[in-house]
């Protein structure tokens, strides 16, 4: 049986093992192997994008949606969520805050609310491109059609986020109501990538009836759509939903992932989440030391911050932007990288 680092020197050579290997590389660490992983996967990041850490200003601009998903907190069901829609004006407002601040990407994040209809979506998108087009604009608002996504895109989106969740059948069933489906999130990220977007995908740690096999059958999926973003975060319950109670998933599955994903694709943006800085007071800075390049500080007003929960326990809720985005300045330069103010787009490969 080969030993975790020839694994990992196969990994970063090959950027693909067989199944079997993949799954043995999902468990089984000690501290040796961890920091051995966590050395080559800054290796490859700093190959492709120096010490460079990109900010991406986060705006959650509606909790409504009408999905029922079994693990979010603004899920349909849920009486006691707070529900509020930003105004076009107010997410300028956040846009230009986060200008002034150093962002060079807007994300435009929220559930699938049928209120923020295709025009009102490409409105925005136009105008905030009109008054930064130095700017990049992400979209991370879940399924559409087609026609909606090139909408987007035509208007000036740049990116899409859009976690797949789990590539396993069975598994996705476990975490979602019988009207979505695996088949069409795929459907969309080919789309998505189809379309022109920088796109992204990605996945919960340790949800609900997760299994190794299954982690790698994400893995696996992701080899294939090659995405350009990557974004993973440990599974952390809700009170409010059918998994509350659960318990969450671990920072070192979470890190060993975040390190494997590096190696896997040099190439990608991947954030330390917030998720990650919620299990742990450290967290976003161990997941930028195991391979990270992003994190997405909070733009959104104050005062709704603390209605959009996905999960318990977010942490920066109360802080103003300006506090979000100095703190997060000094926690990336104790890892030894720093911000770039720039948009951060993916770099593509060079071909020799």
């Amino acid at each position: 049986m080969k030993t975790k680092k020839q694994l990992v020197d196969e990994l970063k050579k090959e950027q693909i093992l067989p199944q079997e290997e993949l799954v043995e590389l999902l468990s089984g660490w000690d501290h040796e192997e961890e920091e051995y992983l966590y050395q080559q996967a800054r290796q490859v990041r700093e190959s492709v994008y120096g010490k460079d850490v990109y900010l991406r200003g986060l705006i959650e601009f509606t909790n409504y949606c009408r999905n029922d998903c079994y693990y979010c907190g603004i899920r349909r069901s849920n009486a006691h969520a707070q529900r509020y829609r930003l105004t076009k004006d107010q997410i300028l407002e956040c846009c230009e805050q986060g200008y002034a601040l150093g962002f060079r990407t807007f994300v435009l994040q929220g559930g699938e609310d049928g209120y923020f209809t295709d025009d009102k979506i490409c409105s925005i998108v136009q105008e905030i491109k009109r008054r930064y087009p130095d700017c990049a604009v992400t979209l991370s608002i879940g399924e559409k059609s087609y026609d909606s996504y090139k909408a987007f895109f035509d208007a000036g989106a740049d990116r899409y986020l859009l976690r797949h969740e789990t590539a396993n059948c069975e598994h996705y069933r476990m975490l979602h109501p019988r009207q979505l489906s695996l088949e069409n999130r795929k459907q969309c990220l080919w789309n998505l990538k189809e379309i022109g977007y920088q796109v992204g995908c990605g996945m919960m740690v340790g949800s609900p009836g997760q299994k190794p096999e299954y982690l790698v059958e994400d893995l696996l999926f992701m080899h294939e759509l090659k995405p350009h973003m990557i974004g993973i975060g440990p599974f952390i319950a809700h009170k409010d939903t059918p998994f509350a109670g659960q318990k969450s998933g671990t920072l070192d599955d979470t890190l060993h992932l975040l390190g494997i994903l590096r190696l896997m694709f040099p190439h990608a943006l991947i954030p330390a989440t917030t998720a990650l800085g919620t299990i742990h007071p450290s967290g976003r800075e161990k997941g930028i030391l195991a391979g990270a390049n992003v994190v997405m500080p909070n733009l959104s007003p104050v005062e709704v911050r603390g209605k959009y929960l996905l999960y318990d326990g977010k942490i920066c809720t109360g802080d103003e932007a300006a506090e979000c985005r100095l703190c997060m300045q000094r926690r990336i330069e104790k890892t030894g990288y720093h911000v770039k103010v720039a948009r951060g787009d993916y770099k593509q490969r060079l071909i020799l």
